[in-house]
């Protein structure tokens, strides 16, 4: 007798790592976005009923992919309602705050799991499709170049999450979240508001070896 799949995998005792593998693939594959729970359900042999029934929606499904131990959705509504004028100061307060809270280890485990893995397709899912979609959006649509803008930022929280995290180096590891919005912040503002970002540099000065000998 013949009939629809019943939503679990003939044989499979593990539907939900299986799953797990699926939604792995394709976020790294096509990202968040165009990650549907239909193409995930059907690269795993499921029904997308039985999807939803283990993971929720397609935001809590991300979240147990990548292995946070919080919801980046707080990070998002945080950005959301930050006016734009400040969000370099937002993003220090409620990122790094994160990483300092009790949970932050977590988050750190997470990040230093997906570079050692090759994971890294998903950790610019996350970044660009999710934690900076929508301030990408605001800044393209009030100033222009959100894509760039927000790579930008991207690439300054990454390196401070390495530095003050994973290397520890000081006085960066050691300094306080004031601190850094007062010596950060102010790059992460002119990165998303700030004029300028395609002046290109000047060009450095031809090399006189004489200058090497103090002058002729």
């Amino acid at each position: 007798m013949s009939g629809g799949r019943t939503g679990r995998r003939p044989g499979s005792s593990d539907t939900r790592s299986v799953i797990l593998a699926a939604a792995r693939s394709r976020f790294a594959e096509v990202g968040f976005d165009k990650a549907s729970i239909r193409s995930i359900a059907a690269a795993a042999g499921v029904d997308s009923a039985l999807v939803h029934h283990y993971f929720g929606t397609k935001h809590d499904l991300f979240v147990e992919v990548v292995a946070l131990p919080g919801d980046p959705a707080m990070v998002v509504r945080t950005l959301g309602d930050a006016p734009l004028d400040r969000l370099g100061e937002v993003l220090i307060r409620t990122i790094v705050g994160l990483w300092d809270s009790p949970i932050g280890m977590g988050a750190v485990a997470a990040f230093r799991s997906a570079v050692a893995g090759g994971d890294e397709s998903l950790l610019r899912t996350f970044l660009t499709d999710v934690v900076l979609k929508d301030v990408r959006v605001r800044v393209d649509e009030e100033i222009g170049d959100g894509a760039k803008r927000t790579a930008l930022v991207a690439s300054q929280m990454a390196g401070l999450l390495v530095v003050r995290k994973l290397l520890q180096i000081e006085p960066v590891a050691s300094m306080s979240i004031d601190e850094l919005v007062a010596d950060v912040g102010p790059n992460l503002q002119r990165y998303l508001t700030g004029s300028g970002l395609d002046t290109p540099a000047p060009a450095p000065r031809a090399f006189d070896h004489r200058d090497a000998r103090g002058g002729a």
